[in-house]
């Protein structure tokens, strides 16, 4: 919006030319960093005082982490402020033509809603189990294809009207026509290796890495900070990636897909980076609110929808390790369990506890450990996603 403006000041007055910066990506991922930072400290203090009167207080299992119990009440649903600062910040400082942003932005908030149904069924309505885990699935599997319908076009061209063309043209061919290169699956670390994924296989992987990204997040959000800072580090390097993406010049220096508009996106990613931080003023140890549904699902969907846009979906998964991680403990967990329950007559366990951060804390680590150790985990994991630009 702020952009649009200083066009039309500028075009208005010509002696304005201090306003030409406003074209700079850069400087409107800067500005809407800061931007998201200052509404999520100047409004935190009041959304988690609203909370805390509507009575939004997070359940704590008797069954779990013992010492977890004294964080019951603790107001939760406090994504709303994450979102309110990126919603906010985004529509700011990004160009409003720019198809890309959208598209992240519609699965956020998508996401967003769905988390925020299952957070007042459980913790208003008091119905212990939420939104049931089938229509959970299914909204997010909806909001995931259509997006993921819609990116398998928008990746390869230039404007909505080559988009419809596309797939126009596709239907046409009775669902033969390839997609260009620049939509093949990439492997990182390799110069020119790179696998056609066709229509099919492309919408298969981008709902898959969205809404699988969604619940990976939503997975690791069990301890204080756990989640929000590695969603920073890993959302503001896929920012990067959208940048170079984005970028004519860079994009071929380091072989990367040319995707116009993708740059774009580093206003969004900025702008996640500072809603996150300022909440975590308000989630770290010990933590005044917790994000909740609301706030996991639509960060982990983002980030799932920056990947595919980019053409880093692989790489996700490797910056994005610890919540790989939290997510197989899980499902080695649940299917151990269920195996030998069915073979031995008694369910044996892999982990003390799951996610993979409660089996670290049953294991003698103390929460504050958990939380710094994961973190410098996803650091380094996220240098190893910046040093795939040059190794390759």
């Amino acid at each position: 919006m702020l952009l649009s403006l200083a066009q039309w000041l500028q075009s208005l007055y010509p002696e304005l030319g201090f306003l030409r910066v406003f074209q700079y990506i850069t400087f409107r991922a800067v500005m809407a960093a800061l931007t998201a930072l200052l509404i999520g400290l100047a409004f935190g203090p009041w959304v988690i005082r609203k909370l805390t009167e509507m009575k939004i207080g997070q359940p704590i299992r008797e069954y779990g982490i013992q010492q977890h119990l004294v964080k019951s009440g603790t107001p939760t649903m406090g994504g709303v402020l994450i979102l309110i600062g990126i919603g906010v910040s985004t529509l700011l400082w990004f160009d409003w033509s720019n198809r890309f942003v959208w598209v992240v932005m519609l699965v956020t908030m998508g996401f967003g809603a769905i988390g925020w149904v299952d957070d007042w069924r459980k913790v208003v309505d008091k119905d212990p189990e939420g939104m049931a885990s089938r229509e959970k699935f299914f909204w997010q599997s909806l909001i995931g294809l259509i997006a993921a319908l819609y990116l398998a076009f928008s990746v390869s061209e230039t404007s909505i009207f080559g988009v419809i063309e596309l797939f126009f043209r596709w239907i046409s061919s009775g669902f033969s026509t390839e997609l260009p290169p620049k939509a093949d699956l990439i492997v990182p670390f390799f110069k020119t290796v790179s696998y056609p994924l066709g229509v099919f296989g492309f919408i298969g992987l981008s709902y898959f890495v969205i809404v699988g990204c969604s619940n990976a997040v939503n997975i690791t959000d069990g301890l204080d900070g756990l989640a929000i800072m590695p969603v920073v580090m890993v959302g503001s390097v896929l920012g990067l990636f959208a940048y170079f993406t984005g970028s004519s010049v860079f994009s071929k220096y380091l072989l990367l897909p040319y995707i116009p508009g993708a740059g774009e996106l580093l206003i969004f990613c900025a702008a996640m980076a500072g809603a996150g931080l300022a909440f975590l003023w308000f989630n770290a140890h010990p933590a005044q609110v917790f994000m909740g549904d609301v706030g996991a699902l639509s960060l982990g969907g983002a980030l799932g929808t920056m990947a595919v846009i980019t053409r880093q979906e692989m790489l996700l998964g490797i910056m994005g390790g610890i919540f790989v991680a939290e997510v197989l403990s899980v499902m080695l967990q649940v299917s151990w369990f269920k195996y030998t329950k069915k073979k031995f007559g008694t369910g044996r366990r892999i982990f003390k506890m799951a996610p993979l951060h409660h089996h670290f804390e049953k294991s003698g680590w103390k929460e504050t450990q958990v939380v710094v150790r994961f973190w410098i985990i996803t650091m380094l994991l996220c240098l190893v996603g910046l040093a795939s630009l040059k190794l390759r």
